[in-house]
């Protein structure tokens, strides 16, 4: 099966989601037995980097996808704005990052499962 590049770029984004959710929960345990994770886990540049690689990888993802699944749209949407507001509220940004990178996933999830059903298959 050859892969589409709204699907690489779908898959993309649920694997940098996935690095989102690995730099929030793991890398802060991790970072008790080796001294740079620590560092990274807490420098905001890694934050900023991830959400600023997230949007447009999303956005190409989602707006090359026709027809447009306008629920894949908002989840994505949502996930993105919890990812990029959690920059400024330190107390809960773990928890914000994960509940934006979930839902950012979702959407996608919600894009890549989309293009598997035939438009035609919906109608009966």
């Amino acid at each position: 099966m050859k892969l589409s590049t709204p699907h690489l770029l779908d898959g993309s984004a649920i694997g940098l989601s996935g690095l989102c959710l690995i730099h929030c929960l793991a890398l802060p345990v991790a970072a008790a037995f080796a001294p740079l994770l620590g560092v990274w886990s807490e420098a905001e540049w890694v934050h900023l980097t991830l959400v600023l690689l997230a949007a447009p990888l999303s956005a190409g993802a989602l707006l090359l996808t026709r027809p447009r699944r306008p629920l894949a749209i908002a989840l994505a949407a949502t996930g993105l704005a919890l990812m990029a507001t959690a920059l400024s509220y330190p107390d809960a940004e773990t928890l914000m990052t994960v509940a934006g990178g979930l839902t950012l996933a979702g959407g996608h999830l919600v894009n890549w499962r989309g293009r598997a059903v035939p438009p035609h298959a919906h109608s009966t």
